[in-house]
């Protein structure tokens, strides 16, 4: 990762063509193209990727205990509202 201005500039490689790529140059990073991003869209959709672990425990589910994936939800780091950002 690199500096462009007050900017993080990263810098990996596509994860569908494997070409390097750069968050300041492609606006479809982390991509290369527009054509990888819809690939990887198509993978998604054709089940080809799959998550591997529950996003939420179906036990806390079963029981009603919604508010702590409200919490979870809910913590956002990254927030507008955080006076650091």
């Amino acid at each position: 990762m690199s500096e462009l201005g007050n900017k993080r500039v990263m810098k990996h490689k596509c994860p569908i063509c494997k070409t390097e790529t750069d968050s300041a140059v492609h606006p479809d990073f982390p991509f290369c193209s527009e054509r990888c991003r819809d690939r990887d869209l198509g993978n998604w959709a054709s089940e080809k990727y799959v998550v591997s672990e529950p996003v939420f425990d179906e036990e806390e589910l079963a029981k009603g205990k919604r508010d702590s994936i409200v919490l979870r939800l809910d913590d956002d780091l990254d927030s507008p509202n955080d006076p650091k950002h």
